[in-house]
């Protein structure tokens, strides 16, 4: 685990180095403060619903724009080869990445938590939900940072990479609003592969051992996807 966690520590501090780590945690708290205050100057609502309802979407285009260049840009500039000659395995890159994707999203979230505080001092809160919101929101993190990373190691393009992770995540996130286009017959199915109709369970502060284990599953897939690649690749 040591190279793990040195793995991660690298990665989230190379996030800070970057500009493009300040481009994406601006864009997203201005979506998600535009989100929030919205309802609030034209509705006269203080509330975190139109934050967390959108916040799947969100995170389609933002988490993969933190991840496109995990692999692809060391696989291009061949570092990733250099990587390999320490004593690490695939397994020890993929999770260090990993977690620094996630700690990396989960880092973005914390300045949203002035909302719920703004709210509270402007009636009564109920924390639960904001509770459930945020844990759905750092496991919804986690699996799209697992999806992102998997994109990332199928090309050398980070641009391909963002596009690959982004319609991944959009088709995860959107599917469940579709469903009426498909059969009753696989209807169920579909709904229980949608990411949002998850995360909109937790997000209720429901914490369902089902929904956490479809994140938890997401997560798998996702690296276990990107080790066959690395693999098949070196």
């Amino acid at each position: 685990m040591r190279q793990v966690k040195h793995i991660c520590a690298r990665e989230f501090i190379s996030y800070f180095i970057s500009p493009i780590a300040y481009i994406v945690i601006s864009i997203f708290l201005l979506i998600t403060g535009w989100f929030f205050f919205s309802p609030f100057f034209l509705s006269n609502q203080a509330a975190l619903r139109a934050f967390f309802l959108l916040l799947p979407i969100t995170f389609s285009f933002v988490v993969p724009a933190v991840t496109m260049r995990l692999l692809s840009e060391e696989i291009n500039v061949g570092t990733y080869e250099t990587l390999l000659t320490l004593p690490v395995t695939f397994r020890d890159v993929l999770l260090g990445k990993f977690l620094a994707a996630t700690a990396f999203t989960a880092a973005m979230l914390i300045p949203t938590l002035a909302y719920p505080f703004f709210i509270s001092f402007l009636g009564d809160m109920d924390w639960g939900p904001v509770a459930g919101g945020y844990i759905g929101a750092v496991l919804l993190g986690a699996a799209f940072s697992s999806i992102g990373l998997f994109a990332s190691s199928l090309t050398r393009n980070q641009i391909i990479a963002f596009i690959i992770g982004m319609a991944i995540c959009f088709f995860l996130t959107l599917i469940d609003k579709m469903l009426f286009f498909f059969p009753s017959s696989i209807v169920g199915l579909l709904q229980y592969i949608a990411a949002g109709y998850h995360f909109e369970n937790i997000s209720k502060g429901i914490i369902d051992s089902r929904d956490i284990l479809y994140f938890l599953s997401l997560c798998f897939l996702g690296l276990y996807g990107s080790h066959l690649i690395l693999k098949k690749k070196y």
